[in-house]
């Protein structure tokens, strides 16, 4: 019986997010309520049971892992390539990386997709594929080509990473929140996976009507700067931990020095100090992670859309 209420509390829980976060009306969130209450008595759940029969991962992350397509389990089920082919393979793969360096998008997919015709079980190379899938706008594919590079290798990050990057895309944030959390799960130090998901899960609250709107009125029409969220920059570790790098830096205090010295004697030199340090920054942050600067892009409302910086400069900047 522990067995099913597991399975019971699971589904009570999610239906409880569901109504927490998801767009719903009304009356949905209040039909949600009674099937919770009705499941809770039927079952004889108890608030002492959150804690004895929770399991480790959400009924939406057991569903997705469990509910892959036959399309996709053929992906595993491929037959394995010959020497020659993967060696063929991997060159078509470098090739395919040295074209998204240089922005030929379209034309690293077709590398990477004649890379699979020859060696259908390498998660890399449907990892790289969905990347050129995302840097197209084609969100849906990359989410397939994710989903099969997983299916080949279920612990592979940065397959959770870009499916993520794919679904906040097309606005599943749920199903964002749920890839970052995998991604940060299988890789704790990773300050761009632990960005995206506070991005993800802002966004789910917003979403679902939970959070302020601390935007900053008459300044939309300022590239990056509409719709501003003071809150979410400053619960990032990445944009944080950046900032008190520079601070220490010693030309960078006597910028901040002159700024000071500048705004306190009414004149011109404060702005222009600030308009230092902020070019500063920019240019570090963008020369040391450039994913934290489009993340900051697209939650500021800013141009650009959702990037993927795994075929740029950064230092996780290198594809396999």
């Amino acid at each position: 019986m522990s067995t099913v209420k597991r399975l019971a509390l699971a589904i009570v829980q999610f239906l409880a997010e569901q109504k927490q976060y998801g767009d719903m009306s009304p009356d949905a969130q209040e039909s949600l309520e009674v099937a919770v209450q009705c499941l809770e008595t039927a079952f004889e759940l108890a608030p002492e049971d959150v804690t004895s029969l929770s399991v480790t991962k959400s009924l939406l992350e057991i569903f997705q892992e469990g509910a892959v397509p036959v399309a996709t389990l053929a992906v595993a089920e491929a037959e394995e390539a010959s020497s020659d082919a993967k060696a063929q393979a991997d060159k078509l793969k470098n090739e395919g990386n040295n074209l998204m360096k240089s922005e030929q998008f379209a034309e690293a997919l077709l590398c990477y997709s004649r890379a699979i015709e020859l060696d259908g079980r390498n998660a890399v190379f449907y990892c790289n594929r969905a990347a050129a899938h995302s840097k197209l706008n084609q969100h849906q594919s990359a989410v397939d080509d994710c989903k099969k590079a997983i299916v080949i290798d279920v612990n592979y990050s940065k397959a959770y990473g870009r499916m993520g990057l794919a679904c906040a895309s097309l606005n599943q944030h749920a199903e964002a929140v749920a890839c970052y959390q995998r991604a940060v799960q299988l890789e704790p130090e990773n300050e761009s996976y632990q960005s995206n998901l506070l991005i993800a899960e802002e966004k789910l609250k917003q979403t679902g009507g939970g959070a302020a709107d601390r935007s900053f009125p008459g300044m939309a029409g300022l590239p990056g700067i509409g719709g501003l969220d003071i809150g979410s920059m400053l619960n990032n570790p990445g944009l944080m931990n950046m900032a008190q790098q520079m601070l220490s830096n010693p030309s960078m205090q006597q910028l901040m020095n002159q700024m000071i010295s500048g705004t306190s004697q009414g004149g011109g030199g404060g702005l222009d100090a600030l308009l230092q340090v902020g070019q500063q920054l920019a240019q570090q942050m963008q020369t040391t992670n450039p994913e934290l600067v489009e993340q900051l892009r697209r939650q500021m409302g800013g141009p650009g859309g959702p990037q993927d910086p795994s075929f740029g400069p950064g230092p996780d900047s290198e594809p396999k």
